[in-house]
């Protein structure tokens, strides 16, 4: 377990993250603002997010401040927002906001050091890569000491690069995977 003292670096990302944090942490407050939208109106949302700064005005919580695209996502057909959405209908969201719940916790194990080969890929319009300080803590060296071993790769696209950016991220995986084996990874 690592040290629970905060580096610089680690605070300037939590300063942003605060927002984050507080619409999260009580439990039952975003489930109660999400289920004021039906579930592929949330994801939609989360799908398109453009913006540069995640601050909702006071009062207002986050998935309200956010708007969906009024346009198709260019990498997901409607049959597919439909089956993620029927899922999310079914389970509701209180899986993906428990990450957010673990803040704290991640917080003592800020000390620990991933040794193994690790590989980054995020979007360049990703607002996780974007905002809460991830962009600084990449290009400052911070990740990279965290984590000796990392490849990181930043491409074109946004959060849910994986379906956006299908083909580029699995060249990305066997890349990494190439020089990881020393040897063309089947394909």
């Amino acid at each position: 377990m690592g040290s629970t003292s905060r580096s610089t670096s680690t605070i300037a990302v939590a300063k942003d993250q605060l927002v984050s944090k507080q619409c999260t942490q009580e439990p039952g407050r975003a489930e109660r603002a999400f289920n004021r939208h039906d579930a592929g109106t949330v994801l939609k949302k989360f799908y398109s997010i453009e913006l540069d700064d995640l601050t909702a005005p006071p009062g207002v919580e986050m998935i309200d401040f956010l708007e969906a695209s009024s346009s198709p996502l260019p990498w997901m057909t409607g049959e597919e927002l439909g089956q993620y959405a029927e899922k999310f209908q079914k389970s509701g969201f209180t899986g993906p906001l428990n990450y957010y719940r673990m803040m704290d916790t991640n917080w003592m194990l800020t000390g620990a050091k991933i040794t193994v080969p690790a590989k980054f890929i995020g979007g360049e319009k990703d607002t996780g890569v974007k905002s809460f300080g991830i962009k600084h803590y990449i290009e400052s060296g911070a990740f990279k000491f965290s984590v000796p071993n990392l490849e990181v790769a930043i491409i074109e696209g946004h959060h849910y690069l994986q379906q956006e950016q299908a083909e580029k991220v699995n060249s990305e995986i066997f890349s990494f995977l190439d020089k990881l084996f020393g040897e063309e990874t089947p394909k």
